[in-house]
């Protein structure tokens, strides 16, 4: 019983039932609200941008899935580690992304640059400072076929893409992504369940 012995002696019966169950929910609600804001935090998934990897529901326009992917992000883990490269993270976007049409908030996208880093794309081919990515992490046939340098990544900076390169709006466009923008990688898909995936 949360309620604390002496006040429930000297409550009726009925009174100390009802005491009990609101202050059962009330911690109940507390725990779930201070596990989301710096342990986990469940996302939707809400654009074709990671298509193939992460799924949003059709109708929507290049939406692969009948049902959006929903991940979450674990915040606690970039306390204590910045984000790396290939990890897809949740973060927010800076204000230039609203410039291709969209608007900005919290988008999902992988790191491919980071600090101290040039980014660039020959042909649809990442490259990270003159070395090709040995993961690409996209087939070839689904990648688009720009070639570009991007300048170099300060510190504390990342460059992020979408698995979706033709389709989607990411640092190419907008830039690079400060750290302390990152929320925390989008480490399990929890929804749908056929899709349930730990990264």
């Amino acid at each position: 019983m949360l309620v604390p012995r002496r006040l429930a002696s000297r409550l009726p019966r009925p009174w100390r039932r009802v005491l009990d169950w609101v202050l059962t929910i009330a911690a109940a609600v507390a725990l779930v609200l201070v596990f989301e804001a710096e342990v986990a935090k469940p996302y939707q998934v809400p654009s074709p941008s990671m298509e193939p990897t992460l799924h949003c529901a059709r109708p929507g326009k290049g939406c692969e899935a009948r049902f959006s992917d929903r991940v979450i992000a674990l915040r606690i883990v970039y306390r204590f580690r910045d984000p790396h490269r290939g990890e897809i993270a949740v973060f927010h976007a800076p204000a230039a992304a609203a410039q291709c049409g969209g608007e900005s908030g919290v988008f999902i996208k992988r790191v491919i640059g980071l600090p101290g880093e040039t980014v660039s794309e020959r042909n649809g081919v990442l490259f990270v400072d003159g070395k090709r990515l040995l993961d690409q992490y996209v087939p070839a046939v689904q990648r688009d076929h720009r070639t570009q340098s991007w300048p170099l990544l300060k510190a504390k900076q990342y460059f992020m893409m979408c698995d979706n390169r033709p389709g989607s709006c990411d640092s190419r466009e907008w830039g690079p992504v400060p750290r302390t923008s990152f929320i925390g990688p989008a480490t399990i898909t929890y929804w749908p369940p056929n899709r349930m995936t730990v990264r």
